[in-house]
């Protein structure tokens, strides 16, 4: 048996300016079976999870090539 999905998450590459996303949020409000679609801001929590992720990435990078 399938399951049935009640919705989906769109994630941007890169955080775009609000009025440059209208566009994308508009075209995807056209897609058959769309209720709504509402954007989310980006804030400083976001931006410290993305600094964090960075260097724990280059952490882990620097190690590996380690002499």
């Amino acid at each position: 048996m399938t399951d049935k999905l009640k919705g989906v998450w769109v994630a941007f590459d890169a955080d775009i300016r609000e009025d440059d996303a209208q566009s994308l949020i508009g075209a995807i409000k056209q897609l058959r079976g769309v209720s709504d679609v509402k954007g989310n801001v980006a804030n400083a929590e976001d931006w410290i999870n993305r600094r964090r992720i960075k260097t724990e990435l280059w952490l882990q990078l620097n190690e590996l090539f380690k002499d």
